[in-house]
C-alpha cells in the first residue's frame, strides 16, 4: 500500500480485529492496515459482495483469514449477525466506525431520517463497545478505537445532529480509556476531520477548499492506529485539525456551520438527505 502504515504488535491487538463500516473510506483503510500487520479481520457493513471481495484481496497479499458480515448497522438487531459472526472468535481489536450524515436545516429534515442517523452514529457504537467492552476486560487486553469526528468539538449548524452524535461517541471512548485502562485495554477515540472519502464525494464536498485539506485515508488510519497503540485518549488526527481546534468554540461553531451550509446547497437532495450505514 502507497503511503503510511501503522505498526501494530499482534500479539496484544490479534489474532483476529473486528472493523465496522469496513466497506469503503476509513472503514477500508484499517482493514487494510490491520491485515498488512498480519491481524485476521471480520468486515461488518451492508455491502457483503464488496466485503467479500476485500476479505479476498486482504488475504492474497496478506496471508491473513477473514471474515464477512452483512449487517445494517442503523437497524435495531445488527449485533444479533455480529455476535453470531465473532462468537468463536478471540477479538483482539475492534475498530467502531460506522457514521454518515445528515445535512440541512434541522427542522427541515424527517424525525426518522435523524432517527436512522442517531442510530447509526450513537447506537451501534454504544452497542459494539459495550458488548466487546466486556469481552475485551474479560481477556485482559486488547484494543478499542472509536471514530468520532472534529465535529464533536462543537455545536455545527446544518449538521446539528451528526455532531451532537459524533460528541457522543466522543465523550464515550474517553470516559471509556479511564475504566477499561486498569484492565488491559487500550481506549482511543479519535476525530478526524475532512478525509477522501466516497461520502465527502457523496456529498459534493471533494472539490474546493474541503477537498484540498482533506487527509488522504491511510494518513488518518495510520495516525488512529498508532494513537490506539499509544494508548492515547484523545487523538485528533491532521495537524490543522489541531490548529482549528485551538480556535475559539464560537468561531469553529461558525466556521464548521458555514461549510456544513455550503455542503448542503451544493450536494444533491438526495444525497445530503439520507445516511448510509457505511464509513463516514
Amino acid at each position: 500500500m502507497a503511503g503510511r502504515t501503522a505498526r501494530l504488535d499482534a500479539a496484544r491487538f490479534g489474532p483476529w480485529a473486528l472493523i465496522t463500516g469496513a466497506s469503503s473510506g476509513i472503514g477500508r483503510g484499517f482493514a487494510e492496515q490491520i491485515a498488512a500487520n498480519k491481524i485476521n479481520v471480520v468486515l461488518a457493513a451492508r455491502r457483503l459482495p464488496v466485503m467479500d471481495e476485500l476479505g479476498r484481496e486482504l488475504a492474497a497479499r496478506h496471508g491473513i483469514r477473514f471474515r464477512s458480515v452483512r449487517a445494517d448497522l442503523a437497524g435495531p438487531d445488527f449485533m444479533d449477525a455480529v455476535i453470531r459472526a465473532t462468537q468463536d472468535l478471540d477479538i483482539g481489536l475492534v475498530v467502531s466506525n460506522a457514521g454518515d450524515m445528515v445535512l440541512g436545516e434541522f427542522v427541515a429534515a424527517s424525525y426518522a431520517l435523524l432517527a436512522r442517523e442517531t442510530s447509526l452514529n450513537v447506537n451501534s457504537h454504544l452497542a459494539i463497545a459495550h458488548h466487546f467492552g466486556q469481552h475485551l476486560a474479560g481477556r485482559g487486553a486488547g484494543g478499542l478505537l472509536l471514530v468520532s469526528s472534529t465535529a464533536a468539538l462543537q455545536a455545527v449548524p446544518y449538521s446539528a445532529n451528526y455532531a451532537a452524535a459524533k460528541a457522543y461517541v466522543f465523550t464515550l471512548g474517553e470516559g471509556l480509556h479511564h475504566e477499561l485502562a486498569p484492565r488491559g485495554v487500550s481506549v482511543t477515540v479519535v476525530l478526524p476531520g475532512a478525509t477522501k472519502t466516497p461520502m465527502l464525494s457523496r456529498l459534493g464536498a471533494d472539490k474546493g477548499s474541503m477537498g484540498r485539506l482533506a487527509m488522504p485515508v491511510d494518513v488518518c488510519v495510520a495516525d488512529a492506529l498508532n494513537s490506539l497503540r499509544a494508548n492515547r485518549a484523545v487523538r485528533i488526527s491532521g495537524r490543522m485539525n489541531r490548529l482549528t481546534a485551538a480556535l475559539p468554540r464560537s468561531v469553529r461553531t461558525r466556521l464548521f456551520g458555514a461549510f456544513s451550509k455550503s455542503m448542503a446547497q451544493q450536494a444533491p437532495a438526495a444525497d445530503a438527505a439520507a445516511p448510509a450505514t457505511e464509513p463516514a
